[in-house]
């Protein structure tokens, strides 16, 4: 279903991750949703520390059940002086009678980049390494 090759994360959500409906609390979701994007900013850029500034609206579209397999799949959508925006897919493959696929939900992350001291920092551009050509 996915146009992504490689979550940032894929976990199996467990039964201590349940709210009271029995169905998987959202915060949950939007802690790994945070983690993942986190990941892309440090992959796209290279640098260490990055803060949250904001989680633009989503929506659950499916939930997610104990046992599902939930993949998180990040993307840079813009790099700008000290923010970074990600857009993070949320897909589960449910386990059990068969193995369909659903989005869940989607969220655009921004995050400053952040010195040692906590301030707003420039993002440098992360070296690339040269392909087997030579080339960039």
């Amino acid at each position: 279903m996915n146009s992504f090759r490689d979550p940032a994360i894929r976990i199996t959500l467990l039964p201590r991750d349940t709210n009271s409906a029995g169905t998987i609390f959202g915060g949950v979701i939007l802690s790994y949703i945070d983690m993942a994007g986190a990941i892309e900013a440090h992959r796209r850029t290279g640098m260490d520390r990055f803060v949250t500034v904001a989680m633009r609206e989503f929506i659950f579209h499916k939930p997610v059940f104990v046992g599902d397999l939930v993949s998180f799949y990040a993307e840079t959508v813009c790099i700008g002086n000290t923010s970074i925006t990600i857009r993070v897919i949320v897909e589960t493959e449910r386990v059990g009678q068969s193995t369909e696929q659903v989005r869940v939900t989607e969220a655009e992350v921004v995050y400053v980049a952040v010195d040692e001291k906590r301030m707003k920092t420039k993002i440098k551009a992360k070296e690339q390494k040269p392909d087997r050509e030579g080339g960039p």
